[in-house]
């Protein structure tokens, strides 16, 4: 089971929105994840399958070995599905 991190400034508002849409978002594609939500600082040290987040985020956690997936509209479901069933 891959381990999901929604990314945001705080950690408190969008991220947690954004965890429960990709919840449900793999619910429907028939997939299971650990997914969880953190601020940006708490991101550079945690351990993640994929990154998610906004562009101007997570950009920032790029380093060459993490999986940092970039999303340019957070609220988006079908582009949030899109990006989910490319790194899943």
């Amino acid at each position: 089971m891959k381990k999901i991190l929604v990314v945001c400034g705080n950690g408190l508002g969008s991220s947690m929105i954004v965890e429960m849409n990709v919840k449900a978002a793999l619910k429907e594609m028939g997939k299971e994840g650990d997914v969880s939500h953190t601020d940006l600082t708490t991101a550079k040290t945690e351990q993640a399958d994929i990154f998610l987040g906004s562009e101007d985020i997570v950009g920032s956690l790029e380093d060459g070995n993490k999986n940092v997936v970039k999303l340019k509209n957070l609220m988006d479901k079908n582009e949030l599905r899109e990006a989910l069933e490319k790194n899943m």
